[in-house]
């Protein structure tokens, strides 16, 4: 999966050397010198990460910050801020305004590149390559196959063959274990937040998905909670309406 970070960043000599790290890290950058240029650009697609400068023309990195923690469509992307100041007080100023991580310049490339990772793994976990285990499970992102450990034969775990669109929605569940989500936030999570389909879109393909877990008797992991919307998990919910939609 392509990783999309956007770099608002008005320096030129500071932009080309973070993209260019970016690019070399396997990650996807887009760049935007000001709040509004990043505004438009957001509108347009949401970007999985923004690196953002404090010291920005016309409005500043902290109100900008300010701005995509208020809505709604943007208040989940994971923030870091860059920036020259050092004292304790602007550091807390920027964590406050809703900044994930705080980079003072100048900085390391490769201190960067790990924050940057650190900051994903710990907010957007279902982009990571990272195996993930739970409920009997286990899902291989790089490989993208799924394993199941069954009692009755539980030193040589049974392959699950999902679709494309089941696996990732899978994945992002397992992710987020034991957290609900509504048919609009799955929808655009895996989807994307510009594809305009119905919300029932996503009960198709939990039907299918758990269609193929019935067969291995994991069916139950993934739950739909009343009013609400759809959750893994390895704790069985006598309220939720497991297997049923």
């Amino acid at each position: 999966m392509s990783i999309t970070v956007l770099v608002v960043e008005d320096e030129p000599a500071i932009q080309e050397l973070i993209s260019y790290n970016l690019k070399n890290s396997g990650l996807t950058p887009v760049c935007a010198t000001n709040a509004e240029q990043a505004a438009v650009m957001i509108n347009n697609i949401l970007p999985d990460l923004v690196l953002l400068d404090w010291m920005l023309p016309n409005s500043s990195g902290i109100e900008f910050a300010r701005q995509l923690r208020r809505n709604t469509r943007t208040q989940t992307i994971p923030i870091i801020m860059l920036t020259a100041k050092v004292e304790l007080e602007d550091k807390i100023s920027g964590l406050e305004a809703g900044a994930d991580d705080y980079i003072t310049k100048p900085f390391s490339p490769r201190e960067l590149i790990a924050r940057i990772k650190a900051v994903l793994r710990r907010r957007v976990p279902e982009i990571s390559d990272e195996i993930i285990e739970a409920g009997g499970l286990k899902i291989d992102p790089t490989q993208h196959r799924v394993f199941a450990f069954l009692d009755n034969n539980p030193s040589e775990p049974t392959e699950v063959k999902l679709g494309p669109t089941e696996f990732r929605l899978l994945h992002f569940l397992m992710a987020h274990k034991e957290r609900v989500y509504t048919r609009t936030q799955l929808l655009d999570r895996i989807w994307g937040d510009h594809v305009f389909i119905e919300d029932r879109t996503v009960d198709v393909h939990i039907r299918r998905l758990r269609k193929v877990l019935e067969k291995i008797g994991k069916d139950d992991l993934v739950q739909t909670v009343r009013g609400t919307g759809y959750r893994f998990s390895s704790e069985y919910d006598a309220s939720a309406e497991d297997r049923q939609l």
